[in-house]
């Protein structure tokens, strides 16, 4: 769509909105959401910390920049403090956004989206943070170039017996581990040691654009399909994507790799109505870099569920690159994959449990139970959702459609309802694995989704603060290990226990607190009908012109 042939008036805030209070001021999230990345810049400017990962030396001008070694010795409090408050403060800005664009904020959403890409920029012209994973994405490009096989042999197999001057930067815990990750994943590891050489800063600076460009791609996949939504919409569109720093944080600042499968189903969904085929192509692709983006696939598969053809095609382009990849190219790939779902990670709800199992019945016992508790509370999670999450038409549909004939809609919601219950259940998970979820909420109304991942994200970040497994002082270890166990867990299991109440209480806005708001108790709380189905989830209508902002919610 041209400049041309957007709203004149799309910039013009409604004579409605006039900001009172600084927790529903745009003024405020925009400060708090630039102020966040800014804080993590600066983080990775002071250089090799317990936040900032080591590079090894530096032989060109290449990002990322950080002072030369001796200049500053950055605090271990300080720099861990400084993360803590901009994940804090990143989040608080994301919902207090959420609060104005309610109260009849009206932003353009190309400016987000060049706000979003600024400070996506920013992150990476400095080096990872808290996170050592891309330094292992380093070394199975590596192995690769060497000619070994990252899902056959390990780092640590080889730097144990020789020094080699990309893996001698690797750090623990994952160098005896081999590749988790997706043919396409593997090839963007490769090219990142070609173009870099044997120097770990270059390798990672190529690395860090692998996860950048495509996260930048993916979300404004997303503001393409939302181009013809009212204004509110393409906002929402915005801050949930390209400009949400809870994801900014959770993806680009660690050089993580999720937004390389959630890319190309971004791509597929924009075939979903038109062709079937295409669409599960996208998704197939998308599951070459990563095995998960498959809940997208599931999405598509339930909207044509009653159209056997359809079905078949999604089916079919799906399985094309799935085939050539973890059949012909790397089956191995696909087998690690899988055994990856069997591991434990610190900082959800399953820990505690874990802990407390293994010391009664032993490790692999413990994990037989946790995972099937994780199955369960799975299903209860997608149908529990399936029952609230309110249905709204997606994008560019045509002119009269329901929203549960739609397509890409009922596509969209049932990968957000799916992924939700599955970061929310599953016994290894992570603030990055969000990325699908919101990609998703960004297009359709989520309810208190929006919420429930903003509490969500901004917690397990923080309990990997810092999330590396060096030496550093033991005060804060000690405080580090408290927000990772308890903190986080207990905040994880009150996100499973939110979702059940607004299930229970579905009209009810708070999501813990409900006592607090019972107006809507005798009209309209849940009441199971004789069949026990509960009531139907909201169908939001389209808004009409110029009706009152507060009428036209689709933010928190």
């Amino acid at each position: 769509m041209s400049a041309a042939e957007l709203p004149a008036a799309e910039d013009q805030r409604p004579a409605a909105y006039r900001p009172v209070r600084w927790h529903r001021d745009h003024r405020f999230a925009l400060a708090a959401i630039i102020g966040a990345t800014l804080l993590e810049v600066i983080v990775g400017v002071l250089g090799p910390s317990v936040i900032t990962i080591t590079l090894g030396p530096r032989r060109n001008p290449l990002p990322p920049w950080y002072l030369p070694q001796g200049v500053v010795e950055p605090n271990e409090w300080l720099v861990s403090l400084m993360i803590w408050a901009a994940i804090a403060v990143g989040a608080i800005g994301l919902v207090i956004a959420l609060r104005a664009l309610a109260d009849g904020w009206r932003p353009r959403a190309r400016r987000l989206a060049a706000l979003g890409v600024g400070l996506v920029t920013a992150t990476v012209l400095v080096p990872p943070l808290t996170s050592a994973d891309v330094l292992m994405y380093a070394a199975y490009g590596r192995l690769q170039v060497t000619g070994r096989n990252p899902y056959q042999i390990t780092p640590a197999d080889i730097f144990r017996g020789q020094y080699d001057p990309v893996m001698h930067w690797t750090e623990r815990p994952w160098t005896d581990t081999p590749s988790v990750y997706g043919p396409i994943t593997s090839w963007t590891q490769l090219a990142a040691n070609k173009l870099g050489g044997t120097n770990m800063h270059d390798i990672v600076f190529w690395l860090q654009l692998f996860s950048a460009v495509p996260f930048v791609l993916a979300c404004l996949g997303v503001l393409l399909i939302a181009r013809t939504a009212d204004p509110e919409r393409r906002a929402r569109a915005a801050l949930l994507t390209i400009a949400n720093p809870v994801l900014i944080w959770a993806v680009v600042a660690g050089a993580h790799n999720e937004a390389l499968s959630v890319v190309f189903a971004v791509a597929g969904m924009m075939f979903i109505r038109k062709s079937p085929f295409l669409a599960g192509l996208g998704v197939g692709i998308a599951g070459c870099a990563k095995i998960s983006i498959g809940i997208w696939g599931l999405g598509m598969l339930w909207a044509y569920r009653r159209q056997p053809k359809q079905l078949f095609l999604i089916c079919l382009g799906a399985a094309i690159p799935m085939v050539a990849a973890y059949g012909l190219w790397e089956p191995a790939a696909l087998e690690r994959a899988v055994r990856n779902g069997a591991l434990i990670s610190t900082g959800g709800w399953v820990n505690p449990l874990f802990t407390l199992l293994v010391g009664i019945v032993g490790t692999n016992t413990a994990k037989v139970i946790v995972g099937v508790v994780s199955y369960v509370l799975l299903a209860l999670i997608v149908f529990w959702l399936s029952r609230v999450v309110p249905w709204q038409i997606a994008p560019v549909a045509e002119a009269g459609v329901e929203p549960k004939r739609d397509p890409m809609t009922v596509a969209l919601r049932t990968a957000m309802i799916i992924g939700t219950a599955w970061v929310c259940t599953s016994i290894y998970t992570l603030s990055s694995y969000d990325l699908q979820v919101w990609m998703a909420l960004a297009l359709v109304a989520g309810g208190k989704l929006e919420r429930l991942l903003v509490v969500r994200g901004a917690v397990l970040s923080a309990a990997f603060v810092p999330g590396r497994a060096i030496a550093f002082g033991a005060a804060l270890e000690w405080t580090a290990a408290r927000v990772r166990d308890p903190v986080s867990p207990i905040i994880q299991m009150l996100v499973l226990v939110a979702i059940f109440l607004w299930w229970k209480w579905p009209n009810r806005t708070s999501l813990w607190m409900i006592w607090r708001d019972k107006a809507g108790d005798k009209a309209g709380d849940k009441a199971s009908p004789p069949d026990g189905d509960g009531p139907e989830p909201e169908v939001m209508p389209e808004p009409a012109e110029g009706a009152d902002p507060s009428s036209k919610v689709a933010a928190s």
